[in-house]
């Protein structure tokens, strides 16, 4: 990373008495921030230059540290999604402690900063594969970019999939429309079957669990007076999710009626797992920019 005006903007900070919960502050010369748990390498927040609030939904109710799963903003899912598979339930990325890589500034004010998970004997005894993922999240103007890399420094090949599994605060989920997935085929979570959805844009009445396989790069989320535009390269698959009431009711780190707060749209490889051999490396990465 180049570092053209040092890291002032870029702070650490404690939430209580856990390490677990330190936080970094991404502040782009724009103002644009990002803020980024180790705890997950999660980030929880994101407010673009000009906004008063963040564009990530996090819940009031989420758990920070320890075996917990941040609740809200973008959890790192890998090496598995959801429970399509023999390990626990969306991997073990999303709760382990990263460590803080390089940060910086680049020339044109964008902030950014790398978290590093490397195996260790606790991820072993889950997933015998040795790798490095990286984190990498940069913020300027209106645009945070998240990009997940995974490389095999072992000598056995080993297969994962994995997401960034972004919670949009949308003002009611109700009225929200998804434009860009007519066309393309999706299953439901979990099940194999497929389908093409042939909807001029897709909306989110309640519960909605589909995973859409080769999916456009570009996705448009559009409410009545702002919209984000949501980018992709290296992840083939999106996921399109919202708990609904009924279930999200017996989310006990979500507040009553929050589901209508929110919706994921989630960059993806799920369909068909990567294949790392030894010595390889796989680098997806999400766009988001505020309109």
């Amino acid at each position: 990373m180049t570092d053209q005006r040092g890291v002032a903007t870029l702070t650490e900070r404690r939430v209580g008495a856990e390490a677990a919960r330190l936080v970094l502050t991404l502040r782009a010369d724009d103002d644009a921030v990002a803020e980024v748990h180790r705890h997950g390498a999660h980030v929880t927040s994101w407010r673009p230059a000009g906004d008063t609030e963040s564009r990530l939904y996090l819940s009031p109710r989420s758990e920070f540290g320890g075996s917990a799963a941040i609740r809200g903003g973008v959890p790192v899912i890998f090496p598995q999604f959801a429970a399509e598979g023999p390990l626990p339930r969306h991997g073990f990325a999303r709760t382990s402690l990263w460590s803080l890589g390089g940060r910086g500034r680049k020339a044109d004010g964008t902030a950014e900063a790398d978290f590093v998970l490397r195996d260790s004997a606790e991820t072993r005894a889950i997933w015998d594969a040795a790798f490095k993922a990286v984190l990498s999240v940069a913020v300027v103007e209106r645009r945070l970019a998240i990009t997940l890399s995974v490389q095999n420094v072992g000598d056995a090949a080993f297969d994962f999939t994995a997401a960034l599994h972004t919670y949009l605060r949308v003002h009611d989920v109700a009225e929200v429309e998804i434009h860009g997935l007519r066309g393309t085929r999706y299953r439901v979570s979990g099940d194999r079957a497929l389908v093409v959805d042939d909807a001029h844009h897709l909306v989110v009445p309640d519960f909605l669990d589909r995973v859409y396989v080769g999916a456009p790069s570009r996705l448009e989320l559009r409410e009545r007076d702002r919209a984000m535009i949501i980018e992709s390269e290296g992840f083939p698959d999106a996921v399109i999710w919202n708990p609904g009431r009924e279930r999200a009711a017996a989310l006990h780190d979500l507040e009553p009626g929050d589901e209508s707060r929110f919706v994921c749209i989630e960059a993806a490889v799920v369909q068909t797992p990567v294949t790392l051999g030894a010595g390889r490396r796989w680098a997806g990465t999400q766009t988001l920019t505020a309109r």
